[in-house]
């Protein structure tokens, strides 16, 4: 009896000075792991041979989409368009690229690029999507049938801005999460497994952006980091209450146009965004109970194509027009600007947390960069051609294969050693 409660007393002390990890968000979806763009990648090339690396295999049906792949065992998932484009698809193919199925699951958006954005999310045997028009669906992956869809946007009456929903959606502790913006709600969280409501947020009477939200955890406590047209915000992840707000963060006043996912790093949060807004780096205290400004920078103003924390160095490119931008490195402690140069224009990064990967949007020229704090250092570099459209879809490594999509063109390169 005595060597019982010794036990259960040591075990008590164990759990309590050791506090259990909590749950984090799935890891299967948009840009890695940690939403951060950093795929944990190693043995991967140097250097790529002058026509690139060995292409393994390319397909056209991946429907035209702006959205990346998500790989999990055996299988690639990727939303897009069905042939009439009046309607979002999600397709399933084997890591050879042939198709298993195709489903259609929702309606895109009607107005400017309908193409499909909203990268799917997985975990075990589901997947999560958004649609254009702000539909929540849940497929099962084995075979493509819709478990089930909420009207996201006609329930919570979403006020959205000209390229209407973007996000693709935040999944944890069986929580699916989605921004409708508006006079209703701000943001709302679905049962992952039947779609019915866990809690809604209140309304900040604000748009919602294109930013796909973040989970984090900053001194024991999870919050929901995510920005509507004016507003970035924190959100607690177990009752949906805005726990703080921060609205300075427009150079111009006029233009609420934000589409970047946040990095977060001992409890500083970067944020970047273009049409002349710049990027800021914002401090939580220490219950995450509210943020302070720590700096902003006007070189580093990330259109829509992500960016990368590596070594101390956000890494990224900016907006000069909607045609042109520099690649871009800014110090993450100060803010100083290290590097704004040209290389063809601005586009999306990943890493692997040895090199960049740099994907221009306008001619398709994919750069693998040596990550050097002050000069834009191309090592190798090809081009992606026979797609249609921009190249806006971001990058994505898997078990050293690196998958580059234009619009219905999906193409799986070997970038191992």
């Amino acid at each position: 009896m005595h060597n019982q409660i010794r036990y259960f007393f040591l075990l008590f002390l164990v759990i309590t000075t050791f506090p259990i990890p909590l749950a984090a968000q799935s890891a299967d979806g948009w840009r890695g792991p940690e939403r951060s763009g950093h795929y944990d990648e190693s043995g991967l090339l140097d250097a790529w041979p002058d026509k690139g690396p060995q292409l393994l295999w390319e397909t056209l049906d991946a429907g035209r989409g702006f959205s990346s792949p998500v790989i999990v065992n055996d299988r690639l998932f990727i939303t897009g368009m069905n042939e009439a484009r009046d309607r979002e698809t999600f397709s399933a193919f084997t890591l050879k690229g042939e198709k298993l199925y195709k489903v259609e699951y929702g309606n895109p958006w009607e107005g400017s690029y309908p193409e499909t954005r909203a990268t799917p999310t997985i975990d075990g045997e589901r997947a999560w999507v958004i649609s254009g028009q702000g539909e929540v669906v849940c497929i099962e992956i084995s075979n493509g049938n819709i478990l089930w869809k909420v009207k996201g946007g006609e329930l919570y009456e979403r006020e959205t801005g000209r390229w209407g929903t973007a996000e693709s959606p935040l999944v944890f502790d069986n929580k699916v999460i989605y921004t409708p913006g508006g006079d209703k709600t701000t943001m709302v969280a679905l049962d992952a497994e039947t779609g019915t409501k866990v809690w809604k947020s209140p309304p900040l009477g604000d748009h919602s952006s294109y930013v796909s939200p973040l989970l984090i955890n900053h001194n024991g406590r999870r919050q929901i980091i995510a920005m509507t047209g004016k507003n970035v915000i924190g959100v607690n992840p177990e009752t949906g209450d805005i726990e703080w707000t921060f609205g300075d963060w427009r150079e111009d006043q006029g233009r609420s146009i934000a589409a970047n996912t946040p990095l977060f790093s001992n409890g500083r949060l970067f944020f970047s965004n273009g049409y002349d807004q710049g990027s800021f780096m914002l401090e939580l205290n220490n219950d995450a109970s509210d943020v302070t400004l720590a700096w902003r920078n006007n070189d580093h103003g990330t259109h829509h194509g992500g960016y990368v924390l590596l070594n101390g160095v956000v890494y990224g490119s900016n907006w000069i027009s909607n045609n042109q931008g520099n690649w871009v490195a800014v110090d993450w402690d100060t803010g100083e600007t290290l590097y704004n140069e040209s290389w063809n224009t601005k586009g999306s990064v990943i890493t692997n947390g040895t090199m960049l990967y740099c994907y221009e949007e306008r001619r398709g020229n994919i750069g693998l960069v040596r990550p050097n704090r002050y000069s834009f250092d191309v090592v190798s570099e090809f081009r992606v051609t026979g797609g249609e459209g921009p190249h806006w879809a971001h990058p994505v490594i898997n078990d050293g294969i690196l998958y580059l999509r234009q619009g219905s063109l999906l193409r799986a390169y070997n970038i191992r050693n």
